[in-house]
Order: structure tokens, then C-alpha cells, then sequence
């Protein structure tokens, strides 16, 4: 169970920006520190209202007119994946993921670099520098890991790390309840991989070889394309204003 908090965080509020998933839109968020030895704690119980870590900021947002963003956790105990999820995983048995500490490299940055370029060109994070990288992997004061994807080599089975190439990578929190995926990327010379949906069903697995009941998502944001691919782990819960309700 989450720990009560000793003393209540200060919260803050941003100036309207341009929504980054439905046009016409603006955005405004709500946020706090996660700093000091509360962090951990103050995550978990922000985790649980719909909050998402970016380094050692937690924010949600708090739009006046629109309430597309919706939290999404998978339900890992009675999550089986579908015959497409099949199909993911059997095309990506050759890989698997090492989880290391949150410690960028120049080949991170590298993968970060061509996953933004491809994919999200106009993108908020478009003009991330190496050392804008290295502190969103680093600035953390809860327990985060790095998980690297790579193919299996001979002794994988034993080291539990791959060799060769860097496919895929995903900035992991470690919460009371579950597994919160911050940030994921991935080759995009390896679409036919489907190397996203691949990290969430590997995050599903860890999760439950954890014994963690979910998979955090972060926000589906319903008519954005961009964020359609959540709704396809189920079942889900969703946070409502009434709480969490589970779908599918």
C-alpha cells in the first residue's frame, strides 16, 4: 500500500501551449517536484491519479475545455495476448532486453535521435541535444531503469543480455503497483518489427514475473492517432472522474 505523504507538494500551473495530439487544441498542465527522499512516494500516489514523470517533474494535464487525455494501466493478471500479439512476439524472439541503470550513451542518443527524426520530426522533443537526452535518462530521483533490446547471443540464456546492434530501448519506473513506461524508441528502419508494441507486451511480462498487477501508458487521447495503439492492450482500466474503470 502507498505510504501518506509527511508534507503535501506545491503544485504549479503552465501558461496554454499548442495540444501536440488533437489540432486546434491548446494544452495546460499541472505540476510538482520529485525531489528528496519523499520522491518514490510522491510518484506512486501521482502515478495513482493520472500523473506522468518527465526527470524529476510530475505533471498531468489540466486543460479548461477538453478532457481527451485519459490514463491507461494494463490489467497484467488477465492480460492474454491476441493472435497478433502472438505474431509480435514470434517475429521478435530473437531479441531480448537487459535492464541496466539509467545511464546515457552516445548510442542511445543515437536511436533517440533517428526514432525523433522519423517519427516525430514537429514533435515537442525535435530539438533535443545529447545533453537534453542525458537528463531525461538520468534526472530521476525514483527507482528507474534502461532497458536495452538487442538479439539473443549464445549465452543470453545465462547473462541475460544481447549483443550486436541496439533495436529498441524503454526509460522504465519501477512503481509500488506496476511497471510506468516514461519513454520508449525504437529502430524505425525495423517497422515490420513492430518494436512498440513489442516493449509494452515484454513490460506486461516483466510485470507479471514482478507480480506487479499493471502496465502504466501514460494518456490515451481518443481521436489521436498517435495514441490509438493503447487501446489495444486489454483489459485496461481508464481513469475517470468517478476513478479507474475497467474496459475490454
Amino acid at each position: 500500500m502507498t505510504r501518506p505523504l509527511r508534507d503535501a507538494p506545491q503544485f504549479y500551473l503552465t501558461s496554454p501551449t499548442t495540444c501536440p495530439y488533437l489540432p486546434g487544441r491548446e494544452e495546460r498542465k499541472v505540476f510538482t517536484h520529485l525531489v528528496g527522499a519523499r520522491a518514490r512516494d510522491l510518484n506512486d500516489v501521482l502515478s495513482h491519479g493520472g500523473f506522468r514523470r518527465s526527470q524529476s517533474i510530475a505533471y498531468r494535464p489540466a486543460c479548461e475545455t477538453c478532457r481527451a487525455c485519459i490514463s491507461v494501466r494494463v490489467v497484467v493478471d488477465d492480460f492474454r495476448p491476441s493472435r497478433n500479439f502472438r505474431k509480435v512476439l514470434s517475429h521478435n524472439s530473437d531479441l531480448i532486453g537487459e535492464t541496466l541503470p539509467p545511464r546515457p550513451r552516445s548510442e542511445h542518443y543515437s536511436l533517440f535521435r533517428s526514432y525523433l527524426d522519423e517519427r516525430h520530426p514537429e514533435g515537442g522533443m525535435a530539438t533535443m541535444s545529447a545533453l537534453d537526452f542525458a537528463m531525461m535518462v538520468e534526472d530521476t530521483h525514483v527507482e528507474t531503469t534502461l532497458i536495452e533490446y538487442r538479439r539473443r547471443g549464445p549465452d543470453s540464456g545465462f547473462t541475460g543480455r544481447g549483443r550486436g546492434d541496439l533495436f529498441a530501448m524503454a526509460l522504465t519506473d519501477t512503481l509500488n503497483d506496476g511497471l510506468s513506461m516514461v519513454y520508449s524508441v525504437f529502430d524505425p528502419s525495423l517497422e515490420a518489427r513492430s518494436l512498440g508494441t513489442f516493449m509494452v507486451l515484454d513490460h506486461i511480462e516483466r510485470a507479471r514475473r514482478l507480480r506487479l498487477p499493471y502496465v502504466y501508458l501514460g494518456y490515451w487521447v481518443d481521436g489521436s492517432p498517435k495514441m490509438a495503439y493503447k487501446a489495444r492492450f486489454v483489459p485496461q482500466e481508464r481513469l475517470l472522474p468517478q476513478g479507474w474503470e475497467r474496459v475490454g
